[in-house]
């Protein structure tokens, strides 16, 4: 079955401030150079992983920040988590090739605002701007239907998955541990001691009952918190 048609909308007043986060540099350029016709948006920076882009919803202040859930480092979800907590008044539109619910699910939860499928972004990414600066939910077509009934319900097993029982912490270590980052490594990327990585890699085994690093790998990259080719 085919997707919809992507959406149009022009115009708007406000002078919003954007950051592009995804990494891919020939996509990042292709939405600045698509938002740059636009006389209300400027993109004020741009960020190759997700802990990068934290950091710079921190220290500019976005009122948008355009997030491709799958990245390097600390992926979408968790960045978005990370910014809607320093940064309350930035809202965030995931960005994804992929229209599965569950990542859908996670990225509301994170605290997005919006959900784009890359293969629209091009003709959506305006509306979907406007549309959460007016404080509104902006789903790509395409997955609106597909959604829509799992937000409805707020299944009363939402938070039945071993996933939940993780720590924003210790999910944060799980994907560096996944991406191949040694504890010494990740306690130099995150701030702490070789020891205290140690302490949350072993909690996040017993949590999740899995016991080695290739399980654990394995497991990130099935919910979706980091991929293969990161």
């Amino acid at each position: 079955m085919r997707a919809p048609t992507c959406a149009r909308l022009g115009g708007g007043t406000m002078n919003i401030k954007v950051i592009l986060a995804d990494d891919h540099q020939i996509l990042r350029e292709a939405l600045r150079a698509l938002l740059a016709k636009e006389p209300d948006i400027t993109v004020v920076g741009e960020a190759g992983n997700g802990r990068q882009s934290v950091q710079l919803a921190r220290t500019l202040h976005p009122d948008v920040v355009v997030m491709d859930v799958a990245m390097p480092d600390m992926n979408g979800i968790d960045a978005t988590r990370k910014i809607t907590s320093v940064a309350p008044g930035t809202r965030v539109i995931a960005l994804s090739m992929h229209s599965d619910k569950r990542f859908v699910k996670e990225m509301l939860r994170a605290g997005a605002s919006g959900y784009l499928l890359k293969d629209c972004a091009m003709e959506e990414l305006v509306l979907a701007i406007h549309a959460v600066m007016a404080k509104k939910v902006y789903f790509s077509p395409a997955i609106a239907g597909i959604v829509a009934d799992e937000f409805v319900r707020r299944s009363e097993d939402a938070d039945a998955s071993p996933l939940a029982a993780l720590s924003p912490r210790e999910r944060e270590v799980l994907q560096l541990l996944a991406e191949g980052h040694g504890a010494r490594e990740i306690a130099g990327m995150i701030g702490v001691s070789v020891k205290t990585v140690e302490t949350h890699r072993q909690h996040i085994m017993d949590k999740l009952d899995i016991h080695s690093i290739a399980g654990l790998t394995k497991y990130a990259v099935r919910e979706g918190l980091t991929r293969l080719d990161s």
